[in-house]
């Protein structure tokens, strides 16, 4: 009972983390699941199983909050769909002793991925332009993939990828990654049943998942447009490598002196980035900042020269000369 309340709450950060970021839930889930000895298969299936529902409600939330882009959401989900079917079926047919290596490698890069992206600004100069369906195609393909080989990775690859174009909005791009992921979890789902059967879904853990995600589903769409993504990206990102890393040492059988040189090194990386994301969220801050104060300037100095133009209580005539406002337009005017 109590593992099951941790997995419920695991669920819940993971959700919260993945609805205001865009990535993560099933990073941080199947994290988990692996350092609890869950075999990697079992758990990328549990973890998608139980993402059918939280990304359903996920994706209703950022709806009812205007987060979601549908034209986005069209173009990229049935590429995804197909790439994390065609992932679940390879990662089925992998031994449980190959295929950990595996899956741990997967989310080790990904984790240094969120590290590098979310250590320096994010673009957004080039908001309103179009995307075009032969990058979301390609992407949504690739992205579903390694979602399922690697028991996640949909928002790491497709979230990260849409805010680098800098054609949409931040919380659109998260809202419309997580809307499609609905339609991804549902194929990689039918993928591992057929490829594990029922017996490859772990159902208790599949619902303490779901309920976690499903209560945060709500809170999360609204805290997607106060929570800075830049620190919740870097903090993020450092957890699920340096728990991966653990893993991939272990596979290599490294012993003795190098494994603390190793987590030493890793934890020296996670802080550089959170130092660089503040950095970079402080100067997207002030660089805001001044930009209102420019605006708000020019509009105050554009509103004094249109009052110095027409002088208070009286209209100006068509030959330059001006009348009191109250005679302007009765005829008197042209009275000398």
């Amino acid at each position: 009972m109590r593992k099951l309340l941790v997995l419920a709450l695991v669920g819940l950060a993971a959700q919260l983390v993945d609805g205001s970021l865009g990535m993560a839930y099933g990073l941080t889930s199947s994290t988990l699941l692996l350092v609890v000895g869950v075999a990697p298969a079992a758990a990328s299936a549990s973890v998608h199983l139980a993402e059918i529902g939280t990304t359903f409600a996920a994706g209703v939330a950022h709806w009812r909050f205007g987060n979601v882009d549908w034209r986005v959401v069209s173009r990229i989900a049935l590429p995804g769909a197909i790439g994390a079917f065609a992932g679940a079926t390879l990662l089925s047919s992998i031994s449980t002793r190959s295929a950990a290596p595996w899956m741990a490698g997967i989310l080790f890069t990904l984790g240094a991925y969120l590290l590098v992206r979310f250590s320096r600004p994010l673009r957004t100069d080039r908001i309103g332009g179009r995307l075009r369906g032969r990058f979301l195609g390609p992407l949504g393909l690739v992205a579903g993939f390694v979602d399922a080989t690697g028991g996640g990775g949909w928002g790491p690859v497709a979230t990260p990828a849409l805010l680098v174009s800098g054609r949409l909005e931040p919380r659109k791009v998260i809202g419309s990654v997580d809307t499609a992921e609905f339609v991804v979890a549902g194929a990689a789902s039918v993928g591992f049943l057929i490829g594990l059967g029922t017996e490859g879904f772990l159902l208790p853990t599949v619902l303490a998942l779901l309920i976690g995600g499903l209560i945060a589903a709500p809170l999360a769409a609204w805290l997607v447009r106060i929570v800075p993504a830049q620190l919740l990206g870097a903090a993020v990102g450092g957890v699920i490598v340096l728990t991966n890393a653990r893993t991939l040492i272990r596979s290599a059988e490294l012993d003795g002196p190098v494994r603390p040189v190793l987590y030493a090194l890793l934890a020296a990386g996670w802080l550089a980035a959170l130092v660089f994301a503040v950095r970079a969220l402080r100067r997207a801050r002030r660089a805001r900042a001044t930009a209102t104060a420019t605006e708000a300037a020019t509009a105050t100095v554009t509103e004094v020269l249109a009052e110095a133009d027409t002088p208070s209580g009286h209209t100006a005539e068509p030959h330059g000369g001006s009348v009191p406002a109250g005679l302007a337009g009765t005829g008197m005017s042209s009275a000398r």
